[in-house]
């Protein structure tokens, strides 16, 4: 994935934020609004908040732009 979560999440940011808050219920909805649909910056934010590692962070996103993508290819 390219450093924007993926294009799909650029062109529909305003509809997956609320994916993003139920999710990962700690984030608040400034913080999602703030992100700009960037891998780094929504891995960084659940990182800080959660206490994940770099790595696990990454993981978390990844498996969940994956099931997005499930879900909108269905």
């Amino acid at each position: 994935m390219s450093t924007d979560v993926i294009d799909i999440v650029q062109g529909k940011w305003k509809e997956i934020k609320g994916k993003i808050r139920q999710k990962w219920g700690e984030l608040t909805d400034d913080e999602v609004s703030q992100m700009k649909g960037t891998r780094e910056e929504l891995e960084g934010a659940i990182q800080k908040k959660y206490g994940y590692k770099k790595e696990e962070a990454a993981e978390q996103v990844s498996s969940f732009m994956k099931a997005h993508e499930e879900n909108n290819n269905t």
